[in-house]
């Protein structure tokens, strides 16, 4: 029983960390730049006189990093920003630590089309329907079907089925990973 719970805890402990490791350096990461751009303004601002308000200092600085992040989601649709962002990932990107773990998983959730994760499905498992989402599908017609759990989605269960047992759902996959962390909340958009 002690190392049920031994273990219990540190899958728990995982799992969790998995979750919050991301959204903590995404976070950490915009306020150093927020808080970069912020006191880089404030002299200047000073200097000419013009701007007295922190607020404002802010909110110049805030418009800026959402600038920022446009134009370099703009550069990389470009072919030779693509080629700069595939050689910087493959010197420096790839070598950080969970990186490529995340971006693997940022790109099945809100990948292209084509990619895994597109497909949302109420899959039928012991006679009720579950969220699911068809992460790959074999040419004699078995759906790997991944489905998360509630409110981490990070776990889950894997079923491997045909599709007489799924029901095939046109909405974004956003919005039904949204019901999944919500707990169940909106789910309405499930049986429209």
């Amino acid at each position: 029983m002690l190392k049920e719970f031994q273990r219990f805890s540190f899958t728990t402990l995982i799992g969790g960390l998995l979750v919050l490791l991301p959204i903590t350096i995404f976070v950490v990461l915009v306020r150093f730049v927020f808080d970069l751009i912020s006191n880089f303004l404030k002299p200047i601002a000073a200097l000419f006189g013009f701007i007295q308000n922190e607020f404002l200092v802010q909110l110049i600085s805030f418009s800026i990093v959402i600038a920022f992040c446009f134009f370099v989601g703009l550069a990389v649709r470009t072919r030779s920003g693509k080629g700069i962002y595939t050689y910087l990932e493959k010197q420096l990107l790839e070598r950080l630590p969970f990186y490529t773990t995340i971006r693997g998983t940022v790109q099945q959730v809100f990948g292209d089309k084509g990619s895994s994760f597109s497909k949302v499905v109420l899959i039928n498992v012991f006679e009720v329907q579950m969220t699911g989402f068809v992460t790959s599908e074999t040419t004699d017609g078995i759906y790997t079907v991944f489905v998360p759990t509630a409110p981490n989605p990070t776990n889950g269960f894997i079923f491997h089925t045909t599709a007489e047992k799924l029901v095939f759902l046109d909405i974004p996959p956003e919005d039904a990973m949204r019901t999944v962390i919500g707990v169940g909340t909106g789910s309405d958009i499930l049986f429209k």
